[in-house]
Protein backbone atom coordinates (compact mmCIF):
# COMPACT_ATOMS: atom_id res chain seq x y z
CA UNK A 1 0.00 0.00 0.00
CA UNK A 2 2.83 2.41 0.85
CA UNK A 3 4.70 1.41 -2.31
CA UNK A 4 1.64 2.24 -4.43
CA UNK A 5 1.25 5.59 -2.69
CA UNK A 6 4.94 6.37 -3.25
CA UNK A 7 4.57 5.47 -6.92
CA UNK A 8 1.58 7.77 -7.32
CA UNK A 9 3.37 10.56 -5.46
CA UNK A 10 6.50 10.18 -7.56
CA UNK A 11 4.49 10.23 -10.78
CA UNK A 12 2.63 13.40 -9.76
CA UNK A 13 5.80 15.18 -8.62
CA UNK A 14 7.65 14.25 -11.82
CA UNK A 15 4.74 15.37 -13.99
CA UNK A 16 4.57 18.65 -12.10
CA UNK A 17 8.33 19.11 -12.42
CA UNK A 18 8.33 18.49 -16.17
CA UNK A 19 5.39 20.84 -16.64
CA UNK A 20 7.13 23.56 -14.62
CA UNK A 21 10.34 23.12 -16.63
CA UNK A 22 8.36 23.86 -19.76
CA UNK A 23 6.54 26.84 -18.28
CA UNK A 24 9.52 28.52 -16.58
CA UNK A 25 12.02 28.52 -19.46
CA UNK A 26 12.50 32.28 -19.07
CA UNK A 27 14.15 31.72 -15.66
CA UNK A 28 16.98 29.53 -17.03
CA UNK A 29 19.54 32.40 -17.14
CA UNK A 30 18.90 33.06 -13.43
CA UNK A 31 19.06 29.41 -12.35
CA UNK A 32 22.26 29.70 -10.28
CA UNK A 33 21.07 32.84 -8.51
CA UNK A 34 17.65 31.35 -7.72
CA UNK A 35 19.08 28.10 -6.34
CA UNK A 36 21.72 29.94 -4.32
CA UNK A 37 19.31 32.42 -2.78
CA UNK A 38 16.07 30.37 -2.57
CA UNK A 39 17.33 26.77 -2.64
CA UNK A 40 16.41 25.98 0.97
CA UNK A 41 12.93 27.43 0.54
CA UNK A 42 12.36 25.47 -2.68
CA UNK A 43 13.60 22.28 -1.01
CA UNK A 44 11.29 22.75 1.98
CA UNK A 45 8.34 23.48 -0.32
CA UNK A 46 9.01 20.35 -2.38
CA UNK A 47 9.38 18.22 0.78
CA UNK A 48 6.07 19.49 2.17
CA UNK A 49 4.41 18.96 -1.23
CA UNK A 50 5.68 15.36 -1.40
CA UNK A 51 4.53 14.67 2.18
CA UNK A 52 1.06 16.04 1.45
CA UNK A 53 0.75 14.14 -1.83
CA UNK A 54 1.87 10.94 -0.10
CA UNK A 55 -0.69 11.42 2.67
CA UNK A 56 -3.40 12.13 0.12
CA UNK A 57 -2.48 9.07 -1.95
CA UNK A 58 -2.47 6.87 1.16
CA UNK A 59 -5.88 8.24 2.14
CA UNK A 60 -7.34 7.60 -1.30
CA UNK A 61 -5.90 4.10 -1.48
CA UNK A 62 -7.28 3.25 1.95
CA UNK A 63 -10.67 4.74 1.09
CA UNK A 64 -11.21 3.11 -2.29
CA UNK A 65 -9.08 -0.04 -2.42
CA UNK A 66 -9.53 -1.41 1.10
CA UNK A 67 -13.29 -1.17 1.03
CA UNK A 68 -14.99 -4.01 2.97
CA UNK A 69 -11.70 -5.84 3.53
CA UNK A 70 -12.61 -6.89 7.06
CA UNK A 71 -15.93 -8.34 5.95
CA UNK A 72 -14.29 -10.25 3.09
CA UNK A 73 -11.60 -11.68 5.35
CA UNK A 74 -14.17 -12.68 7.95
CA UNK A 75 -16.14 -14.54 5.28
CA UNK A 76 -12.97 -16.39 4.16
CA UNK A 77 -12.07 -17.23 7.76
CA UNK A 78 -15.54 -18.71 8.37
CA UNK A 79 -15.28 -20.82 5.21
CA UNK A 80 -11.92 -22.23 6.25
CA UNK A 81 -13.02 -23.04 9.82
CA UNK A 82 -16.30 -24.73 8.90
CA UNK A 83 -14.95 -26.72 5.95
CA UNK A 84 -17.15 -25.14 3.28
CA UNK A 85 -14.14 -24.59 1.05
CA UNK A 86 -12.49 -26.97 -1.43
CA UNK A 87 -9.14 -25.54 -0.45
CA UNK A 88 -7.81 -26.87 2.87
CA UNK A 89 -6.45 -24.43 5.42
CA UNK A 90 -2.63 -24.35 5.57
CA UNK A 91 -2.52 -25.52 9.18
CA UNK A 92 -4.61 -28.62 8.37
CA UNK A 93 -2.34 -29.91 5.56
CA UNK A 94 0.13 -31.64 7.86
CA UNK A 95 -2.60 -33.32 9.97
CA UNK A 96 -4.19 -35.41 7.19
CA UNK A 97 -2.19 -38.58 8.06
Amino acid sequence: MIANALLITLAVVLALGFWLMGELKFLVPYKALLFHRYGHTILIYVAVLVANLLAGALGLIRKFFLKDTGRKLLHLDKQLHFGESDMPAPWFEGETE
